[in-house]
């Protein structure tokens, strides 16, 4: 079940909730109990061990563009 973020808009709390993805826009309530909320859009980010340091097949710093 992915975890959405949302922010309320009376206490600018911002908070996680555990949903399944058909409840992502359903009515949420902020810990505080306000009803006013936002969904926010969230950025996932992953990273490998070495990083932009190993050769990526391409791309900028991945030998490509010449910036080494």
């Amino acid at each position: 079940m992915p975890v959405y973020e949302y922010r309320c808009l009376d206490c600018d709390d911002t908070f996680e909730q555990r949903r399944a993805m058909a409840d992502a826009d359903r009515d949420v309530t902020c810990p505080g109990g306000h009803a006013r909320v936002k969904r926010l859009l969230s950025v996932f980010a992953a990273a490998r061990p070495g990083g932009a340091s190993e050769p990526s097949g391409g791309g900028c710093c991945g030998g490509a563009c010449g910036c080494r």
